[in-house]
């Protein structure tokens, strides 16, 4: 196990002991801050936005909050693979999607549009950790979830605010400039830009999860059909689509479908027919395929490590961990993950009613900015309108308002951009 110290379990503000304590508490720290976004509102609200088809799309739909806590469980388990605190990868995988916005990244797109100062869902969730989300205040100063260093850091998958010093800006952030300090302060002890490997870990952890269980949806719904990986015209056309969508050559992505096409489980998959022995078939596929690559990924991490320290032993350093270590992720398994990623967007996104559906999302967005705009503070919640009245200047009061929206649930969205409907007739 990887020895966090002292650095490692700083809070950004003291917190006095519980007052309402009966014995004392015996958690760790990471289990402590794994508690917090488990009780946060902000995570509570990801049950209300979309991960790829909407919240209330069928009986049994993932939402980001349901893939959240695959991703958390997935998270652990390779944590716990390579001597990482289990509760400290786990509480990173349950932050990794708490910025998200209404609409998941349709609604980024339209946030980004109407902030001056950009939107990105991963450094909102940085903001949330450590201002928005209230618990802990001093002097009327919100620390958020106030959660050690560690934990703040192992939610950071970008770790760079969007403006750069020679003033160009990152399409990918995980803090805005305004919150630099933030940064900065969770990243102490770091020598290089790597994000901490709890980080990587969530990161892979959020794909795995993407891939295979995104494909179990898409198969549930009858929009995905694994019979793709046969067609080798139409898999060719989906191998391009993949490597421009997520990266990687297209001809990997082929080579992928040749060691799926090899898997029992996936040929059982594309006979899919709702009955109980093809759901449990389909069970199967997914235990089987996070289970391939948790281990993979697990075993060459902690392969490179050894090798690492056997070629260069004066370099070795205190294990696997916040400082230490990056995750290896196999070429084969990469192109595996990356192809079943591609079939779970490519035929969902690209379906006209899933555009049209997106279109609409976006603007009610922008609609309910205006309408916020108009009347604030006095359209906003009364959290916000504290924020909004503090602020000194425009781009500060503009950054409540998008903080407001992107902290809105889909239906309460909804509801708001039908006020502003009304509004708008009125005037």
């Amino acid at each position: 196990m990887y020895a966090y110290n002292a650095d490692d379990l700083a809070r950004r503000a003291a917190e006095a002991p519980k007052g309402a304590q009966l014995a004392p508490d015996s958690r760790g720290d990471f289990s402590r801050d794994r508690a917090r976004v488990l009780h946060s509102a902000a995570l509570r609200r990801l049950a209300d936005k979309t991960q790829v088809v909407g919240p209330r799309d069928g009986d049994t739909p993932r939402t980001r909050l349901t893939h959240s806590l695959e991703v958390a469980q997935i998270s652990r388990g390779i944590g716990e693979g390579l001597g990482l605190n289990p509760d400290l990868c786990e509480m990173a995988g349950l932050t990794h999607d708490i910025g998200h916005p209404p609409y998941g990244h349709n609604g980024e797109v339209a946030l980004n549009e109407v902030a001056p100062a950009g939107f990105e869902g991963n450094a909102q969730t940085l903001r949330i950790l450590a201002r928005l989300e209230p618990k802990v205040l001093v002097g009327g100063t919100s620390f958020g979830l106030n959660l050690t260093r560690a934990s703040l850091d192992a939610a950071v998958k970008y770790p760079r605010t969007r403006t750069n010093a020679d003033g160009s800006l990152n399409r990918k952030y995980s803090a805005y400039d305004e919150d630099a300090a933030i940064l900065a302060w969770a990243r102490e002890g770091h020598a290089d830009a790597l994000p901490p490997l709890e980080a990587q870990v969530m990161d892979f952890s959020d794909d795995i999860a993407y891939s295979v269980h995104d494909v179990e949806d898409g198969i549930v719904s009858d929009r995905v059909s694994l019979s793709v990986l046969w067609d080798l015209v139409e898999l060719a056309a989906l191998a391009e689509k993949g490597a421009a969508a997520f990266g990687g050559d297209a001809d990997s992505l082929v080579d992928a479908a040749d060691r799926l096409r090899a898997l029992p489980a996936i040929a059982a998959a594309t006979e899919f027919d709702y009955t109980l022995s093809a759901w449990a078939g389909l069970k199967a596929l997914t235990s089987q395929l996070v289970g391939r690559y948790v281990g993979a990924v697990t075993k060459a991490t902690r392969e490179d490590e050894r090798n690492r320290a056997l070629a260069e032993p004066a370099a070795a350093g205190p294990g696997l961990g916040r400082q230490h270590g990056r995750l290896v992720v196999p070429p084969d398994v990469e192109a595996e993950v990356r192809l079943l990623k591609t079939v779970a967007v490519i035929y969902v996104m690209d379906q006209p009613a899933h555009q049209a559906r997106q279109d609409r999302q976006r603007d009610r967005i922008y609609r309910v900015h205006e309408y916020l705009r108009a009347g604030a503070p006095g359209t906003l919640d009364t959290m916000f309108q504290g924020w909004f009245a503090a602020a000194e200047t425009d781009a500060e009061r503009e950054r409540v308002i998008v903080d407001q929206i992107a902290s809105m649930t889909e239906s309460r969205l909804e509801r708001t951009a039908k006020k502003a409907a009304a509004f708008e007739g009125f005037i």
